[in-house]
């Protein structure tokens, strides 16, 4: 089984949609039993929430289901227990860095190295904005999303 740790800053926009829209792949590639998928914060500030409204809604209309999701923040067990934790921009990566222990088995990166031919490495905080950002974020996601499924394939 491989696992898969989307993080954000507080878990209701950014992560929660990795989480679904990866979740709709894995689940599209019949791989429900061998890839298994969360996502996490890196702050408590919405734990037990649902996601954002906007990105629920969004996901909605594009087909991904992320009405049973609720905000968790990350935990040191998580570097021992995920494979991959995907961080959605450079103070993700940092925060998950530094909590992450001496014996974390977890390969830690930013999400968009999946997505090599996207001309940026951070995916944005759509949350203060409009509903551009987060249609943004979504198509970030979804490149990213087969560009990591993709990867894990090969491993198989």
């Amino acid at each position: 089984m491989v696992k898969v740790l989307f993080v954000c800053t507080g878990n209701i926009c950014r992560s929660p949609t990795a989480h679904g829209v990866f979740r709709a792949f894995v689940r599209e590639a019949g791989l429900e039993d061998r890839i298994h998928t969360d996502s996490a914060g890196t702050s408590g500030y919405h734990v037990g929430d649902p996601p954002d409204r906007r990105s629920l809604e969004l996901a909605r209309q594009r087909g991904y289901d992320l009405s049973d999701l609720r905000a968790r923040r990350v935990t040191v067990g998580d570097f021992r227990d995920f494979d991959h934790i995907l961080a959605m921009d450079h103070g993700h990566l940092d925060a998950l860095r530094r909590m992450a222990p001496r014996d974390s088995t977890a390969d830690v990166r930013l999400f968009l190295d999946y997505a090599p031919d996207w001309p940026v490495r951070e995916v944005p905080d759509p949350y203060y904005g409009g509903a551009l950002g987060f249609v943004e974020v979504l198509e970030m996601v979804e490149a990213a999303s087969r560009g990591l499924l993709g990867r894990i394939r090969q491993g198989f």
